[in-house]
């Protein structure tokens, strides 16, 4: 029975509950900046790099809106102006509606 313990936490990775917690104390901001030739971009910042993993986060939101999207840092970009949808798949996704700022 040679599960990986978390570094965090010490519990196996099976039972760790690290990402969980720390989904609910981020302070993210969504906001809409225009690019090259009108086209905008949708940017969620305020992740901390440490404790979510962003790539997965990124996927998961990519196919949820059926666009395209990057990892820069601590922020997410998607294609498209996806603002009055995003607290609400935020929400579903686990973070805290209190802390996201549109």
């Amino acid at each position: 029975m040679s599960s990986e313990m978390c570094h965090v936490c010490g519990l196996p990775s099976e039972l760790c509950i690290c990402e969980e917690v720390a989904k609910e104390q981020q302070r993210i901001i969504v906001k809409v900046n225009r690019r090259r030739y009108g086209k905008e971009v949708t940017v969620v910042d305020g992740f901390d790099a440490h404790e979510i993993y962003l790539h997965e986060l990124s996927t998961y939101l990519k196919s949820k809106f059926a666009c395209g999207g990057t990892v820069k840092g601590n922020t997410v970009e998607l294609q498209g102006n996806h603002l009055s949808r995003m607290k609400n798949v935020l929400v579903a996704k686990g973070f805290s509606p209190d802390q996201i700022k549109d």
